[in-house]
């Protein structure tokens, strides 16, 4: 049986939770809101063609990473 709340499908289908290697990857991120956003891409990006609408999905992704790209250009977070 599925659990739509702890561990949806679209988040368990591969080796690994999605959750677990979203959490590795946003650990050294600058501060919270950037780490959120690249939260998002990586979500929405992992997921895609598990879920009805890939493009869709696609879609998502591209806001949040404009949002974080346009984040870091305006703040000294690294040399650019």
């Amino acid at each position: 049986m599925s659990d739509n709340v702890n561990h949806p499908s679209h988040y368990t289908a591969g080796k690994l939770e999605v959750i677990n290697i979203i959490e590795d990857c946003v650990k050294h991120a600058p501060d919270a809101v950037v780490g959120g956003l690249q939260w998002q891409v990586i979500k929405y990006v992992s997921r895609a063609w598990l879920k009805n609408d890939a493009y869709e999905d696609f879609c998502k992704a591209r806001w949040y990473l404009n949002r974080l790209i346009d984040k870091l250009a305006a703040q000294p977070y690294q040399d650019k």
